[in-house]
């Protein structure tokens, strides 16, 4: 197979550049995604991908179109071309929140949630969304730095008891040396 040819669209010229390569026999629709470029400093936006096969016997192709967009603008859905693709833009709505004009898929319901639960707010593929860090405690039994262990079994003149792991962490003993 030779590389994939890369197409970059005018925004405002997005349906017929798809209908186009389709016209050119790339008419096995792949995956549509977005690319957030939010922090660019010349252009910034979402670069919107879709990728294409031509899967004429003897002659595989690809193809990539990808048009930038500014944040908050949306863009002409494809689901009129390619059913399929109704998906991957509730997908892309969801996870950077760009909106798909036009859209319709067999539901009538629109553009809707479709990974993340009930009740979740946010758009977890934008750079700018903060990832919510795993809840840190303390381990059972931890005391202030110098009131551990080993200073409180010293104190009642006492061997310290063995370190305690997490779970599924093996002790110093094993392993190669």
């Amino acid at each position: 197979m030779s590389e994939a040819d890369t197409r970059t669209v005018e925004a405002r010229q997005w349906v017929e550049e798809a209908g186009k390569a389709k016209g050119e026999g790339y008419d096995f629709f792949d995956f549509l995604t977005a690319v957030d470029h939010l922090d660019a400093a010349d252009d910034p936006g979402f670069d919107v991908v879709l990728h294409l096969y031509d899967v004429t016997p003897g002659a595989l192709r690809e193809i990539f179109l990808v048009t930038r967009i500014p944040d908050d603008t949306d863009l002409p859905s494809l689901t009129w071309i390619w059913p399929g693709a109704a998906w991957h833009e509730r997908e892309t709505h969801e996870m950077f929140g760009i909106g798909f004009s036009g859209f319709t898929d067999s539901s009538g319901r629109g553009l809707r949630p479709l990974l993340l639960p009930d009740g979740f707010e946010g758009t977890p593929l934008r750079k700018s969304f903060v990832l919510a860090s795993r809840a840190s405690k303390p381990w059972p039994g931890a005391k202030e730095p110098g009131e551990g262990a080993t200073a409180h079994a010293a104190k009642a003149g006492r061997a310290p008891r063995r370190k305690l792991q997490p779970p599924g962490v093996p002790d110093e003993s094993w392993g190669p040396r």
